[in-house]
């Protein structure tokens, strides 16, 4: 049986997910498209949005050309930090949703990281 491309990431997704899930610790889940970015902080239990920044929205669409590039990804991965620390949120633990680490996520990683973020 052979696997597509995201069935494959899925897979990936769901082991990584099914180790936070025995870490009991918030999660920052990422989730990538050609064009933006998404991150999301997600409460440990019951997986409530705590937090969320994205390349949609306005004040990020206005000071960036695109959405889909490292540059856009830092500025999402700090974004998210500033809001969880806001929440009081300091440590999460990072949920690559099965993306490779690498580019994109690699720039928002390091970027929350700079911003006070901990995972």
């Amino acid at each position: 049986m052979k696997l597509d491309k995201k069935q494959n990431r899925l897979r990936r997704a769901r082991k990584g997910r099914a180790k936070i899930r025995e870490l009991e610790v918030n999660r920052l889940s990422i989730h990538r498209t050609p064009r933006h970015i998404y991150a999301q902080i997600l409460a440990a239990g019951d997986g409530k949005v705590l937090a969320s920044a994205s390349t949609l929205e306005d004040e990020v669409r206005k000071s960036l050309a695109n959405g889909g590039n490292v540059a856009a990804a830092s500025v999402i991965g700090a974004r998210i930090a500033e809001k969880a620390k806001a929440q009081g949120i300091d440590t999460v633990a990072f949920d690559r949703s099965g993306f490779r680490y690498h580019g994109r996520v690699k720039a928002l990683a390091d970027a929350a990281r700079e911003a006070g973020l901990k995972f």
